[in-house]
């Protein structure tokens, strides 16, 4: 196990913590763009409550509203010309994670000098990720994808129907403004995603990385069953604070880079994804839902001592003379029952994809990101046949 790691972002985590923003935001500029999503923030009040905070610390606002829930390459361009033309010194994400990596890209293209679309990585393309960016701070609205506090962002490129990813350093935000209260009027369905999108980033580094670590995947484990505790009471109950704080939390972590530490893992189940919400713009966190467990039966016939971990620590099944192979297979239906039971979706039939445009799914998919011979960086490393096997599993 070797690594470099580093995460530069402050954060500020807490019930009431939104009311500290405008004073944060000073600290980096005078003039912010507050990027926003598709108006919820301004239905209950927290766009409102931003503002005031800003005003109050001397820093004024021009918005940049409508991020996509898979935020498009036109609207980061849209935005970044905004900041330009109004002179924006600093940028304040104020939603869920499409808005977050959408004003990561934002903050970044200000400057960017090269053709938009080589901002985003490809295997088959030119990838020349950014130097400079304005600050960024983020406020989540939602529990689910860590960007609040990494280095990452995805962007769809409506033209091309591809959806990729850049990481940067410049792209880590500066402060993460974390407020479990802006989460309790997430919608049941949106919460359950959440839930889905935390454990599949922690899932991903724990099956695909390398031997060795321990500690890592402890943690893992534990960020997991945290989710699983606190994630179906949030959904039942979305008023319930101290779920909705114990889910943020387990959402910071699984992909602020602490459990990820060493374990240099690929991520199959999120680039098959990408493909599948890029043509069908369906809910990330749903179409990871599906592929996740349809990936791990697969991934699970390679390595079923792994798995068969998994469930015995995570799932809770009891060995009892299994089989690896058997209690793996137990594991992976319990986790797949986990998903269902909190209202997530796990066939792609219920997402509305049939099996048309599945070989297509495969080869896009391929083209954004492979390991130079041809597969997917993944444990086990996946064909364009083994991406298409576990499509059809989750049909």
């Amino acid at each position: 196990m070797q690594f470099n790691f580093q995460n530069p972002t402050r954060i500020n985590f807490g019930a009431g913590k939104l009311s500290e923003l405008g004073t944060e935001a000073g600290t980096y500029g005078k003039k912010a763009l507050l990027v926003t999503g598709g108006g919820s923030v301004k239905r209950n009040g927290t766009f409102d409550r931003a503002l005031e905070s800003l005003k109050a610390a001397g820093v004024s606002a021009v918005e940049c509203a409508g991020v996509e829930p898979n935020p498009r390459l036109s609207t980061v361009l849209r935005g970044a010309q905004i900041a330009r033309d109004e002179g924006c010194d600093v940028v304040v994400a104020l939603g869920g994670g499409s808005t977050m990596d959408a004003a990561k890209a934002m903050a970044a293209m200000v400057f960017y000098e090269g053709e938009p679309w080589d901002m985003f990585f490809s295997s088959e393309g030119t990838f020349i990720p950014p130097t400079k960016a304005l600050p960024i701070i983020t406020v989540p609205t939602l529990a689910a994808t860590g960007s609040e506090m990494n280095n990452g962002a995805v962007i769809t490129n409506e033209e091309t129907t591809e959806k990729s990813f850049v990481n940067a350093p410049v792209l880590f935000p500066k402060v993460a403004i974390v407020d479990p209260e802006l989460t309790v009027t997430v919608p049941k369905d949106q919460t359950a995603y959440g839930v889905c999108d935390l454990i599949t980033h922690v899932t991903e580094g724990y099956f695909n990385g390398v031997d060795g670590t321990p500690l890592q995947d402890r943690f893992a484990e534990g960020v997991i069953q945290t989710a699983m505790e606190w994630g179906p009471k949030a959904v039942a109950d979305g008023n319930d604070l101290e779920a909705r704080a114990q889910v943020q939390w387990a959402s910071v972590v699984a992909l602020n880079g602490w459990v990820q530490v060493g374990t240099s893992a690929g991520y199959p189940v999120h680039m098959i994804e990408h493909t599948l919400s890029a043509h069908h713009d369906v809910a990330h966190a749903a179409g990871l839902a599906v592929v996740n467990p349809s990936w791990m039966r697969f991934a699970a016939r390679k390595r079923p001592e792994r798995f068969a971990r998994f469930a015995e620590r995570v799932l809770g099944v009891e060995r009892n003379g299994k089989t690896d192979e058997d209690a793996a297979r137990e594991g992976i239906d319990r986790f797949e029952a986990f998903l269902r039971s909190i209202g997530c979706p796990t066939h792609l039939s219920e997402l509305g994809i049939g099996d048309e445009l599945i070989e297509r799914y495969a080869e896009d998919t391929l083209r954004i990101i492979n390991d130079g011979k041809g597969n997917l960086p993944a444990r086990p490393p996946m064909s364009r046949e083994d991406i298409i096997e576990v499509l059809r599993g989750a049909l």
